[in-house]
């Protein structure tokens, strides 16, 4: 009995990874064969007051690196820079360069860099001249093998904080690609809740900081404001409030749902929050890419196609370019933007940031660019779908197993 399972099991994962390949190979010759995508262009920036912060919406990345770069050429104190993905490419070079400028005269500066997700990267890219102060993020962590939450989470957060004063989080990492061919989100918060992005980025420094590399200073805050707060995931702590978050806000819609992900695999409750949220009369909208840059993730996606649209869910497919957001508003009141993607490595395994803010205004600007994207989506109906291959609902069925990993 015990080797029939076996063999059966042995089965299940030779064809998982069968197919896997597969699709990873065929992905692989397509995108050399299709030509460059062009320049994605949506909303251009705008400001808005929340509280007593001004907060900024990028959705273009020339737009956002332009800020960035700003920010840091005006640093007079301190610049915190944290991103999972940091090329060595023109805009690599120019972030990177602007840094040892404010080095030079006489700013502290902290750099933070996940070492797996750049291990294509060269490694004497990071060396930066002391003393600046750089992080790497072990590529290889000890709990991996055992699939230790705890140990084996990966730096998949993207934050700028200058002077204290000036925060900029959301999707984009730093290259030349997401310059003008990826579709993300990012916000710039100026003021006071800026220091919910710096508390952010001292607290996972001085946690995981080596005997090399000098604390960083925790000096609290007396300013309180519940408009604007950042929500941070911390597998070392087994802390993922970022889910949480989802779930009561879907819990609370009313009227609509409207999210953007570049790879959405929500789990059982988040799933169930927004069919029942659907079965409310709640208008729940999804937006994803078509094709993103992780066709296993797609795959594992679709497995979940029929389910939400036999409830009441809308998908929308974003066409010619990646959607890399990782945003969401809710009846025109509540907003988060940041890095986390609906899926199990983000919202219980990897280190994330997302700010959640209330404010009408926000959301009507968020609104404003959802209903931009949609224009250039096609929607996804349920009767399309049920007309889909019989190998592609073999290859859904097969894989669905792998969910969890995603």
């Amino acid at each position: 009995m015990f080797a029939t399972l076996g063999r059966f099991v042995l089965a299940v994962l030779t064809a998982q990874l069968s197919i896997a390949a597969t699709l990873i190979g065929w992905d692989a010759m397509v995108r050399r064969r299709r030509a460059k995508r062009e320049s994605v262009r949506t909303t251009d920036p705008v400001e808005l007051p929340v509280a007593d912060s001004t907060t900024t919406t990028y959705t273009y990345g020339e737009d956002l690196y332009a800020a960035m770069l700003e920010a840091i050429a005006g640093a007079q104190k301190q610049i915190l820079l944290e991103s999972y993905i940091w090329k060595g490419d023109s805009y690599g070079e120019r972030f990177r360069q602007a840094l040892i400028d404010a080095s030079n005269r006489g700013v502290e500066v902290f750099v933070i860099y996940d070492g797996f997700a750049n291990l294509v990267v060269r490694r004497s890219f990071y060396d930066f001249p002391a003393p600046i102060h750089v992080m790497r993020y072990p590529a290889v962590r000890a709990g991996l093998i055992a699939l230790n939450i705890r140990k084996s989470g990966r730096d998949h957060r993207k934050i700028l904080v200058v002077d204290d004063h000036i925060g900029f989080v959301g999707g984009y990492n730093i290259g030349d690609v997401y310059a003008t061919e990826w579709r993300d989100t990012h916000l710039r918060i100026v003021g006071p809740s800026a220091w919910e992005l710096r508390n952010a980025f001292v607290d996972f420094w001085n946690t995981q900081r080596g005997t090399d590399h000098p604390a960083l200073l925790d000096h609290g805050s007396d300013f309180w404001e519940p408009r604007i707060r950042a929500a941070v995931n911390a597998p070392a702590h087994m802390v993922f409030p970022i889910r949480g978050l989802y779930l009561a806000a879907i819990d609370r819609a009313r009227h609509h749902i409207y999210i953007t992900q570049g790879y959405f695999i929500p789990d059982r409750e988040i799933l169930e929050a927004l069919l029942g949220a659907a079965g409310r009369g709640v208008d729940v909208r999804v937006l994803m890419p078509e094709v993103s840059n992780h066709v296993v993730a797609d795959w594992l996606s679709r497995g979940l196609y029929t389910t939400l649209l036999r409830g009441g869910v809308s998908i929308w497919l974003y066409q010619g370019a990646m959607v890399h957001a990782k945003t969401a508003t809710i009846d025109g009141a509540w907003t988060t933007i940041g890095t986390a993607n609906i899926d199990r490595l983000s919202l219980t395994g990897n280190y994330e940031i997302n700010v959640e803010i209330y404010d009408d205004g926000l959301a009507a600007e968020m609104e404003r660019i959802f209903a931009r994207d949609l224009a250039n989506c096609r929607q996804l109906t349920l009767d399309e779908w049920k007309r889909r291959h019989v190998v592609a609902r073999f290859s859904e069925a097969v894989l669905r197993p792998m969910r969890p990993l995603l």
